[in-house]
């Protein structure tokens, strides 16, 4: 809207002095010529901004003036809970409040105080994109959040973990930010008559198609989404790593093994003494045969299984069709 880039452009000028038309254009995400035609209209509305010309030009606003205009809309207040995570709110469709809430926060503080807040967003940045991966595509997120807000059911097709498809009617209760993935936690909602069932976590990149219902739910008395989460959270990572396995490592396997096997896996490993061999005991608890094979066979020589059998045969088999492979295609 109009209204709010005015605003923006009039306290970013208060907030950071002279600024130049392609400075406050790339800020705005307009163009320059857009630039202008605003400025000439708070000149006109009586705000005392004007140009300096030449190099090192740029809009400033006359010497001790500022806006009282610092009020937050009910949009930019719900976006200060992502102060600091321009991604995530982006993500949520509050970029722009965030955005323009930050600035008039900034306008109605002392100047000590501004000047703080400045030098802490200019020395810390927060990326919650891991090394090497780009973030899942949630086309979704922002109508989910906006349900979340109004408590309003929606109907989701969701891509289950095996890739089945299945229709769901959910109350959507909250949204959680794991790393880079974006989680909801939703209620299925109630058949009439029915028992009421308790909330289910959900990954927001697996839904295909959602459709807003219209209809409002009443919120569980009580209901605690941080609690809820870490429940859940814990829970399951439980419930994956049940395998227990033994392992013989040689001191270079030992070093590898926060680098090749999952975190959790990693943090449970249990170390005994350095045989005469150079080689150690450790007990790794994964996930399934299927990603011991898979984080066992990285290791290639530094590592050999012990126990359970299956684990040591399936390695075994796959460490075998590879060697096959190479042996093969060796000319």
């Amino acid at each position: 809207m109009r209204a709010d880039r005015l605003l923006s452009l009039l306290l970013l000028l208060q907030n950071r002095g002279r600024m130049t038309a392609a400075e406050l254009a790339e800020e705005l995400e307009c163009s320059e010529r857009t630039v202008y035609r605003d400025a000439e209209a708070l000149s006109t509305a009586g705000v005392p901004i004007y140009a300096e010309r030449g190099t090192g030009g740029g809009y400033r606003l006359m010497e001790g003036y500022r806006t009282r205009l610092t009020g937050l809309t009910e949009g930019e207040a719900h976006s200060l809970a992502f102060t600091g995570m321009p991604g995530p709110a982006g993500d949520l469709g509050l970029g722009s409040d965030l955005a323009l809430a930050q600035l008039k926060l900034h306008a109605a503080m002392p100047d000590t105080l501004r000047e703080r807040a400045e030098r802490v967003s200019a020395r810390f940045h927060l990326d919650t994109t891991a090394w090497w991966r780009r973030p899942a595509a949630t086309p979704f997120l922002a109508p989910l959040a906006e349900a979340v807000w109004e408590s309003r059911t929606v109907r989701v097709s969701y891509r289950r973990f095996d890739d089945t498809r299945v229709e769901r009617t959910l109350d959507p209760l909250g949204l959680v930010l794991k790393g880079d993935t974006w989680y909801f936690v939703a209620r299925p909602t109630p058949e009439p008559g029915g028992s009421e069932k308790p909330p289910r976590t959900y990954r927001v990149e697996r839904i295909g198609a959602l459709e807003d219902t219209g209809c409002s739910f009443t919120r569980p008395e009580g209901f605690d989404l941080p609690a809820s989460w870490r429940a859940w959270a814990e829970e399951f990572e439980s419930s994956r790593h049940t395998l227990h396995t033994r392992v013989l490592l040689t001191a270079q396997g030992a070093e590898l093994v926060p680098v090749l096997c999952s975190p959790r896996t990693a943090a449970q490993a249990e170390y005994g003494p350095v045989r005469a061999d150079g080689r150690r005991e450790a007990r790794l608890t994964t996930e399934s045969v299927t990603v011991a094979v898979h984080e066992f066979s990285r290791f290639g020589s530094d590592i050999e299984v012990l126990d359970p059998p299956e684990v040591r045969r399936a390695v075994a088999r796959h460490m075998e069709e590879a060697a096959a492979l190479y042996r093969g295609s060796a000319d």
